[in-house]
């Protein structure tokens, strides 16, 4: 999403998690595991890593992913972080675990939402007016996070507990680059679907 923002043609090669290609374990041969970007025949790895790169090499190109202001810059990369270390582990574990242990991970991942509801107050996406750095860090949230709670049910993200969020989710997931990088809704739902089955 970090190349779409600044207008940089790419080529995308999507992966067979299950069968995963030596291309990727030639690339990340320590995670083994997407995204990987691969720029004049070196290997960038983990998704913060790759959009700090991207906005320092085209820095005169589309617009800014992180702030110009060092402290803005900062606080960016806090609420990355954030999101990365407190959001994404308590929802996935409320989304995928059963019974005292689910429970305990919702009340974490309601918790943590808050914090970023309380944050994201008055203004359109994390970064202003803008799509920045932690708006499309936070694209779980907006997309697969509510689609997967559609799926299980917790209703952990809603219009009445998150409105803000909720306001965000929508005009991120209905940006124009935000948009056509997406996965389509309906199989992103049977594939979920399914892995519930798996895991019930």
């Amino acid at each position: 999403m970090g190349l779409k923002l600044k207008g940089i043609e790419y080529e995308y090669i999507e992966q067979d998690f299950k069968n995963k290609s030596p291309l990727l374990l030639q690339h990340n041969p320590i995670h083994k595991k997407v995204p990987v970007l691969i720029h004049n025949g070196k290997s960038i790895i983990e998704s913060a890593i790759i959009l700090e790169y991207i906005d320092q090499v085209w820095e005169g190109e589309g617009a800014p992913i992180l702030p110009k202001d060092p402290y803005q810059r900062a606080i960016a990369r806090f609420w990355a972080n954030f999101i990365d270390e407190k959001c994404l582990p308590a929802t996935r574990k409320a989304l995928w675990s059963r019974g005292e242990e689910r429970e305990k991970a919702a009340n974490e991942a309601e918790e943590a939402l808050k914090i970023l509801e309380s944050e994201l107050k008055g203004r359109k996406f994390f970064g202003g007016d803008h799509v920045g750095y932690v708006d499309i860090f936070g694209c779980f949230i907006a997309y697969w996070l509510r689609t997967l709670d559609q799926v299980v049910g917790l209703d952990l993200f809603t219009q009445d507990k998150l409105p803000n969020l909720c306001r965000w989710a929508d005009d991120l997931c209905d940006h124009s680059f935000i948009k056509e990088n997406l996965p389509d809704k309906e199989r992103l739902l049977a594939r979920l679907h399914a892995h519930s089955q798996t895991t019930n």
